[in-house]
């Protein structure tokens, strides 16, 4: 069981990098302004994201009071992260006229 763990968290930590990849080139794409803002902090999140990932299976000795914390930042960062992605949609939207 506990390999399996590893191999769930080590994809989670793989796609949660390239998903930063991603983000970070277009970001590079997008013009100034407001949605430039948004997608910025979406970066910063899924950063927020890939250290807890990569926190939690790597070190398995940490006191279960600080893996708990790092589990409800990850959880707080995730549905921020949520929040954001349907909030710039919106803005999108909005911008284009639909």
């Amino acid at each position: 069981m506990q390999l399996l763990i590893l191999l769930i968290s080590l994809a989670a930590i793989l796609a949660v990098f390239y998903a930063l990849f991603k983000a970070i080139n277009l970001n590079r794409k997008i013009p100034g302004g407001l949605v430039k803002e948004s997608w910025r902090l979406l970066y910063y999140l899924i950063g927020l994201l890939a250290v807890g990932y990569i926190t939690l299976p790597l070190f398995p000795k940490l006191p279960e009071s600080s893996r708990d914390l790092i589990v409800a930042i990850i959880y707080l960062a995730g549905a921020v992260f949520v929040v954001m992605v349907i909030n710039l949609i919106y803005k999108i939207t909005k911008e284009i006229g639909l």
